[in-house]
C-alpha cells in the first residue's frame, strides 16, 4: 500500500522535533500551528506510531519511536534536497534547501521581511530559519547545520568571513 504522505509534513514534524513546540516551529516555518498539528496528526496516522508526548502547556516530548522517525525523516528531506540540487543542475534555477540562522535579540524584526522578499524571487528555495545566540549560531556554522548566520561580526574566528 502506498504511502500517503508529503515531505511539507516531514519538514513541519522536523521542526516541532527540534523546536520541542509547536508554536516555535510555526514561526520557523512560517505556517500556523494548526496545520502542523495536523500534519503531525496525519504522519502518525499514517505510520500508526505515537510521535509525541503531549505536555500540558509545557510543548512536545519524542517518543522512543519519535526519535528514529527524526533522524530518518531529517535524513528523507536532505536526500530530498539533493534531488532539487540536481534538478537546479540542469534547469540552471536558484533552488534546493537554504538553512538560515538569526540571533535571537534581533530574529523577529529582521527576519520576517526578509524571509518574504527572498522567498518572493526564489521560490524555489525551501528555507529553514534556526533563531539561536551567537556562540550556538557559530557552531552550527562551523558544524555546517546552517548555510548562513545573520549576526554582529563580534568574535569570529579567522576562517569566517563577514
Amino acid at each position: 500500500m502506498p504511502l500517503r504522505f508529503t515531505l511539507r509534513q516531514l519538514e513541519y514534524f522536523v521542526a516541532v522535533g527540534e523546536a520541542g513546540s509547536i508554536a516555535k516551529a510555526a514561526e520557523q516555518v512560517n505556517v500556523s500551528p494548526p496545520s502542523i498539528s495536523a500534519s503531525i496528526a496525519q504522519l502518525e496516522t499514517e505510520f500508526g506510531v505515537q510521535l509525541f508526548v503531549r505536555k500540558h502547556s509545557h510543548g512536545l516530548s519524542l517518543t522512543a519511536g519519535g526519535r528514529i522517525f527524526l533522524k530518518e525523516a531529517a535524513r528523507l528531506l536532505n536526500d530530498a534536497d539533493a534531488l532539487h540540487d540536481v534538478a537546479g543542475d540542469f534547469a540552471e534555477k536558484v533552488r534546493g534547501p537554504l538553512a538560515v540562522g538569526c540571533l535571537l535579540t534581533f530574529a523577529q524584526i529582521v527576519l520576517p521581511a526578509l524571509r518574504m522578499r527572498f522567498e518572493r524571487a526564489y521560490p524555489d528555495v525551501r528555507v529553514r530559519q534556526f533563531e539561536r545566540n551567537q556562540g550556538q549560531l557559530l557552531e552550527m556554522l562551523q558544524r555546517g547545520e546552517i548555510d548562513l548566520a545573520l549576526t554582529y561580526d563580534l568574535e569570529l574566528s579567522q576562517d569566517m568571513t563577514c
